[in-house]
């Protein structure tokens, strides 16, 4: 059933409208409004798939309620109906968002190819937007206490905006996790998402790298090469380890962030590239900043919105789940059952000092699975555990 509302303060065409779309197929449920106001507010209330509102109406006309309906529910679909001096503004509503418009008296024909044009739109729409909740389990974060539902309500508010982000913690919490998270919900996850370990690559190659280079630009350099940031273009780049990238490297990183540009190493040609910036870092850049080895410009430009990704200790409700989630990934891995672990074995890895964090308990939970009994007992624990 295909819910459909039309706003238009003529009774006349209200009551033609509603007519032609009910005739028309019996999947069309069609509500109607008097008023922009009204209309909105219906709208507020209830997911109707179709809009089609007048643009020339009293208390609130359809461009306002067009804007306002769009922040509302941005995947509504709304057809503008315009009357003969409307259709320069029914033509400059299609650039806020419309799907089209129709004049006044409608023609049946483009009256009906429009609705279900705009109805097929709205299904694929939809369709799209559960694919992209549908994060991949390589992905996956484990976890239902509190700091990790907190994680996991930014990620849905942040993902589809374009704003950049930030995410901290000690290392192998699971920062990575994250931005494959804010990549996967976003607009861009067709798109790749490309990683750089910042730490991993010596400061000399870290420009060439990130930007790529021209032939002859260095001793090694025998041909032209694309960087990382050309080849994220249209999608995300994660920078790990920023913390550890050189100052030279920070500048760049620095306009490309604030004019989408970037040159490879030894041209003189800018390059422009569309790329949205997730960074992580185990280090406190405010002291970093402090001693001069980070540029406090970029740090603003990165932390729009910052993520704390908390150590394991300080999330020990979860380690239960992580147990189960390792073992049964590794026994997959392994082509092999399951084990048990005892209730004991579990509490005694719940009171553990995790300076390694998740990292460090998978580590821990595949030796047990190796070395350990069919069930993982708390002796277990204790003689395979340990560091």
């Amino acid at each position: 059933m295909s819910k459909i509302l039309i706003i238009e303060d003529e009774p006349a065409i209200r009551r033609v409208l509603t007519k032609i779309l009910t005739e028309e197929s019996d999947t069309y449920k069609v509500d109607e409004a008097e008023d922009g106001i009204k209309g909105l507010e219906k709208i507020k209330n209830e997911d109707y798939d179709l809009v089609l509102c007048d643009i020339k109406m009293p208390k609130m006309d359809g461009v306002e309620v067009l804007e306002a309906a769009k922040k509302l529910k941005p995947e509504i679909q709304m057809v503008m109906i315009s009357g003969h001096g409307d259709l320069e503004t029914a033509v400059n509503t299609m650039r806020l968002g419309a799907f089209d418009y129709i004049s006044k008296p409608p023609d049946l024909n483009r009256l009906l190819n429009t609705v279900r044009n705009a109805l097929d739109k709205k299904q694929l729409v939809v369709e799209n937007k559960i694919l992209k909740k549908k994060v991949s389990k390589n992905y996956e974060m484990i976890g239902k206490s509190q700091p990790i539902n907190h994680i996991k309500e930014m990620i849905e508010k942040v993902a589809l905006t374009e704003a950049r982000v930030l995410i901290t913690g000690p290392n192998g919490t699971g920062k990575e996790l994250v931005a494959h998270q804010l990549h996967e919900k976003s607009e861009r996850c067709n798109a790749p998402i490309i990683e750089v370990n910042c730490a991993a690559i010596p400061s000399e190659l870290i420009e060439s790298e990130l930007f790529g280079h021209v032939k002859g630009a260095f001793t090694s350099a025998i041909k032209d090469r694309a960087g990382k940031f050309e080849a994220a273009d249209g999608g995300t780049i994660f920078l790990d380890e920023i913390g550890d990238m050189s100052l030279s490297a920070q500048a760049k990183v620095l306009r490309a962030l604030q004019e989408n540009l970037i040159q490879r190493v030894g041209a003189d040609k800018d390059i422009k590239v569309n790329v949205r910036v997730v960074a992580a870092t185990n280090k406190d850049l405010k002291v970093e900043i402090a001693e001069g080895r980070f540029r406090e410009d970029l740090y603003h430009r990165l932390a729009v919105i910052l993520i704390k990704v908390p150590a394991l200790n300080d999330r020990r409700d979860d380690i239960p789940l992580l147990i189960e989630y390792f073992n049964d990934k590794i026994a997959s891995e392994q082509g092999n059952a399951s084990k048990v672990f005892s209730k004991q074995a579990i509490k005694l890895l719940q009171e553990y000092d995790w300076t390694g964090n998740i990292r460090e308990l998978r580590n821990v939970v595949e030796r047990l699975i190796i070395l350990g009994g069919n069930e993982i007992s708390e002796n277990d624990v204790k003689l395979f555990a340990s560091k």
